[in-house]
């Protein structure tokens, strides 16, 4: 089995609207997101790859144009976008573009992952 990984970043901000008061995430907040694809393929293509990696693309784009230096609550109006939620939705996403997507990883601080993996 094959398996590559590329890493995008994104910056946005957030507030978890439904935790205590004193819950410090309560508070409208901003991360530098880290994404982690994870694609798997039991045979490489006629190039030698997974997938190419300059396939990838448009998830750079996705992640600029629509998730990059905007407020997630306002993107996907709910009041909770934790890193679970945006692990599965980059997913669903890709998963839409490339059959090869095993998982995806989001982190908010470098000692913290969420990861949705069917």
């Amino acid at each position: 089995m094959y398996t590559i990984t590329k890493e995008f970043a994104f910056s946005a901000s957030h507030q978890l609207c439904g935790l205590p008061e004193e819950h410090p995430c309560a508070r409208l907040h901003g991360h530098n997101y880290v994404v982690l694809i994870e694609l798997r393929s039991k045979t490489l293509d006629d190039y030698g790859f997974v997938v190419d990696f300059n396939e990838l693309k448009p998830l750079k784009r996705y992640l600029d144009d629509k998730l990059d230096h905007r407020h997630l609550n306002e993107v996907f109006g709910h009041d909770m976008v934790t890193s679970e939620f945006l692990a599965s939705h980059l997913f669903e996403w890709c998963s839409q573009r490339w059959r090869e997507v095993v998982a995806v990883r989001v982190s908010e601080t470098p000692k913290t992952w969420a990861e949705f993996r069917p």
